[in-house]
């Protein structure tokens, strides 16, 4: 960062650290054991959408190399489209194998990125669900290197449980880097695996 960066008050934006997804399997026990929320088995990928032939080839990558993941007995992915027009990659694991489902989001986004997609790159997501039904979301925010948490309100259009969001911010402090500005803790309403 020069000096000029500084004066003008610009920051190095944070190299992005799909690693930090690793992280995940023990965040899901932590949730588990201090809020009852239990992994669903679903995660997923989203990213601005690709035209023409770049998203076909995208596509056929993705889905062989899960296809190759799961011993070639069926593609566990989804592809759809948003309202916004960002394209949703949704896959499906046993929700007792979290470390597998890691693995997939950690391999698409690095087959994104690699592909000279990472640009396009926004979150990845893992859900979570208790007893009661509440929902829950842990969100990385790609270009940011953080995760924070998004609970939509059941039955209700558009409404977030703040309570259950900072609840799962103080449980997980040890387990995730977890973005501490508040106003980038965006709504994924509607999320594919949500």
């Amino acid at each position: 960062m020069g000096f000029l960066d500084v004066i003008l008050g610009r920051s190095k934006p944070v190299r992005p650290d799909l690693d930090r997804l690793f992280a995940l399997p023990s965040a899901a026990l932590t949730l588990e054991a201090g809020a009852g929320m239990e992994p669903t088995g679903l995660g997923s990928v989203c990213f601005a959408s690709v035209e023409g032939g770049a998203f076909g080839t995208l596509r056929e990558d993705v889905r062989q190399l899960l296809d190759t993941d799961t011993g070639g007995g069926g593609v566990p992915v989804e592809f759809s489209r948003d309202a916004y027009g960002y394209t949703w990659l949704l896959t499906r694991h046993a929700p007792d194998d979290t470390p597998a489902l890691v693995n997939d989001l950690h391999a698409v986004n690095t087959l994104l990125q690699e592909g000279g997609f990472g640009p396009q790159l926004l979150c990845s997501l893992m859900s979570f669900r208790d007893a009661d039904g509440r929902r829950l979301a842990l969100v990385y925010l790609y270009k940011r290197g953080t995760f924070y948490p998004f609970a939509p309100l059941r039955g209700t259009e558009e409404r977030r449980d703040h309570e259950l969001e900072l609840q799962t911010r103080a449980l997980l402090e040890d387990d995730l880097r977890i973005e501490g500005d508040l106003s980038r803790w965006f709504p994924v309403w509607g999320a594919p695996g949500l």
